[in-house]
């Protein structure tokens, strides 16, 4: 029975604060867990940015040199610290800037929380000063989208919006405020996290039922091939794979966004997977008696053509997303739900195996690959510099704990393959989207998500110039972040693609630089430039030991193509090794 005190306690009414929308935002943010903010002002956010003044004790906002660097920034920091990334940015073209970023975490599942000042509600649909229809613009590429013209709403909005993005299969966010909310005064009866949505599913209902056929599967299976993608680390479900994979003994390969979810020198571990993945993955693909899917989309970059794919096998696709499941390749047993919990359900149901035999397959195919093209780019003996050897020196001087972000291009693709992870949420890099520019914001986030690791972008020649302006970001905020530009002076792939499919019709490839090394001093961050193999260890060593940001420019080869590759329009049986 409730005490009299209690009885009083329950009636008596909510305490209340009086407060702006301003306020009540960053109160919100606070409330999550929000440490750091990236963000550009202007006139219809500035509201917010007058209240974070008095707020600067308690969340850090770095001033970025262009909204989409801090987008990417907020990518970078929720990827490597598994945290919702937050990006402010004013209305208009501050709004459209983040439209890229807002693609690109779409399709990666990053989750942000993105929010947007906006024009004075009576001024909505009048074409006023830096009025863009900010919800129909952004609503193809978030996961939700709400534009609050009354202060009141602010807390409740904030509280979904985290939920949203946070929760089930990641993305992105975005909050779209007017000015005159920003500034109305209301009483605010505190900030509640929100939990539930009615409408919204988050998980789907594992069924077990299909935990057992795919069980049955498995205990069956002579040939059985693992595919794993980011959902493993999205999901928080690193050893709950591991302890799957070792139980059931399958050789598992990984796509460019799930890699490091178990360490590269895991003896399970076969590779990556897709046009530019190893040779052995890629090959017994066609050959696997079952393959499990889990937490990966089936992109066309790992399938090559859909009618020749694994058409031999028996397809078990493990996913958050149930869109995602039939979608591309049909599951003989879809499993739906978070790998967290599914995975743990999996491993009860399957037989302690060793598929010993199957297993030397891959090693063997892993073996002709090393003597045809692994062992002369990551140990050339003469000639020009190797995007691969530069790679090889990172992972002997960091020795496979460092963060590696990459930008796109023949290097992202050489960073990849060849980088060593001991450590999940090490690598970052721009996977479904594929955005050039990437690289060198997302670095600075991922710097300030996980301060304590040592974070590397490799970054080439053209994408490094699509950002570069964020050097500013690194010099105000004075991270510590190592920045690696592997110049070979083309579009690399564009390149490759022009010389393998296009008979050497180089249009529009060849791209000058900058004198990096002095745009670099220009910002107050150390560097230097080298074109000797004679130099690249002492170079990469210089600068890993270097107190602060540093550049280092390596001239590479300037025709080093990137090999296996599986062409457009083969399967991936197809691959070629040169």
């Amino acid at each position: 029975m409730e005490t009299a005190q209690q009885e009083l306690t329950a009636t008596a009414p909510k305490a209340t604060v009086t407060m702006k929308g301003s306020e009540a935002l960053l109160e919100g943010l606070i409330a999550e867990g929000v440490d750091t903010i990236f963000g550009y002002p202007g006139g219809a956010i500035m509201p917010i940015y007058d209240a974070l003044y008095d707020y600067q004790d308690k969340l850090k906002h770095i001033l970025v040199r262009h909204e989409q660097g801090g987008i990417h920034a907020a990518q970078g920091y929720a990827r490597s610290s598994g945290k919702v990334g937050v990006v402010f940015a004013t209305s208009g073209p501050g709004a459209t800037n983040l439209v890229t970023g807002l693609a690109d975490a779409q399709i990666d599942s990053t989750p942000l929380v993105c929010i947007t000042g906006q024009v004075f509600a009576h001024l909505l649909g009048t074409d006023a000063f830096q009025e863009i229809d900010v919800i129909n613009i952004s609503s193809p590429v978030t996961k939700w989208n709400y534009q609050i013209t009354d202060a009141t709403e602010i807390p409740e909005i904030l509280a979904k919006a985290f939920y949203i993005a946070g929760s089930g299969r990641p993305g992105p966010v975005v909050i779209d405020i007017t000015k005159n909310a920003q500034l109305q005064s209301f009483e605010n009866e505190g900030y509640k996290p929100c939990s539930h949505i009615r409408s919204y599913r988050p998980k789907p209902v594992v069924r077990k039922e299909f935990i057992e056929r795919a069980a049955e599967l498995i205990n069956s299976a002579k040939k059985p091939f693992v595919l794993w993608g980011q959902g493993v680390i999205l999901g928080n479900a690193e050893q709950e794979f591991k302890t799957f994979i070792e139980k059931a003994g399958i050789p598992s390969a990984w796509t460019i966004l799930g890699t490091g979810a178990i360490p590269t020198e895991h003896p399970l571990n076969v590779g990556m997977l897709g046009m530019h993945g190893n040779y052995a993955p890629n090959v017994l693909t066609n050959e696997c008696d079952v393959l499990i899917a889990i937490g990966m989309r089936f992109d066309d970059r790992v399938t090559g053509r859909l009618d020749k794919y694994a058409k031999q096998a028996k397809v078990i696709h493990l996913d958050i997303d149930p869109a995602e499941i039939d979608k591309n390749v049909k599951a003989d047993v879809p499993v739906w739900g978070d790998c967290k919990e599914t995975l743990p359900l999996l491993t009860s149901f399957i037989e302690k195996k060793e598929h010993s035999d199957w297993l030397a397959k891959f090693r063997e195919l892993e073996q002709r690959e090393h003597q045809e093209v692994i062992n002369d780019e990551l140990f050339p003996a003469d000639g020009e510099l190797s995007m691969g050897e530069v790679i090889q020196q990172i992972n002997e001087l960091t020795h496979g704990d460092a963060i590696i972000v990459s930008d796109v291009g023949q290097h992202q693709m050489i960073a990849c393959r060849y980088a060593k992870r001991n450590l999940t949420r090490s690598n970052i890099t721009s996977g479904g989207a594929g955005t050039m520019g990437f690289a060198l914001p997302a670095a600075i986030g991922a710097k300030f998500g996980a301060p304590e690791r040592t974070v590397i972008a490799v970054i080439g020649d053209g994408g490094i110039q699509m950002t570069i302006q964020e050097l500013g970001t690194i010099m105000q905020s004075g991270i510590d972040v190592k920045v690696v530009i592997l110049n070979n002076q083309f579009l690399g792939m564009v390149r490759q693609w022009q010389e393998l499919f296009h008979d050497r019709r180089y249009s529009f490839v060849d791209i000058t630089s900058p004198d990096y090394v002095t745009v670099a001093k220009g910002y107050g961050i150390e560097g230097s430039s080298i074109n000797s193999r004679e130099n690249l260890r002492t170079a990469l060593k210089e600068m890993l030991d270097h107190e602060g940001s540093y550049l280092l420019e390596v001239m590479v080869k300037k025709e080093n193509n990137v090999f296996p590759m599986v062409p457009q329009g083969c399967s991936v049986s197809e691959i070629r090794l040169k």
